[in-house]
């Protein structure tokens, strides 16, 4: 089947994230990205407990294995399809600004 990848900005929140936004077989999140099902005060009343400080943000997450990479906007469209491109064993795509190697016919490659 065809992968599910999951791209989660800031913010991301109530059911979207309790639902399908955390379902992808690669979950990916923008840096310092907030998210959660509810918002820190309510859960801290609802558990009686003090939760942690950036418990919502996406480098806590990362590091309690909820999300699988943090991307930075900038990257997220060439390091998407480099992964598409790596799922569907495919060359990777070239960065914004590379170029490709210049074709070479047969005869030349023969010649070096």
């Amino acid at each position: 089947g065809l992968p599910y990848i999951s791209v989660l900005t800031d913010p991301t929140m109530g059911g979207v994230s309790a639902s399908f936004a955390m379902l992808g077989d690669l979950n990916i999140a923008e840096p310092k990205a907030l998210i959660g099902f509810a918002g820190p005060r309510v859960i801290e009343q609802t558990v009686r407990e003090k939760l942690p400080p950036g418990f919502q943000r996406s480098e806590f997450l990362i590091e309690k294995g909820a999300i699988d990479m943090i991307i930075r906007r900038p990257e997220m469209r060439y390091k998407l399809a480099s992964l598409l491109a790596k799922m569907m064993n495919l060359p990777a795509p070239l960065h914004d600004g590379e170029q490709s190697a210049p074709a070479t016919t047969e005869s030349e490659s023969n010649e070096a």
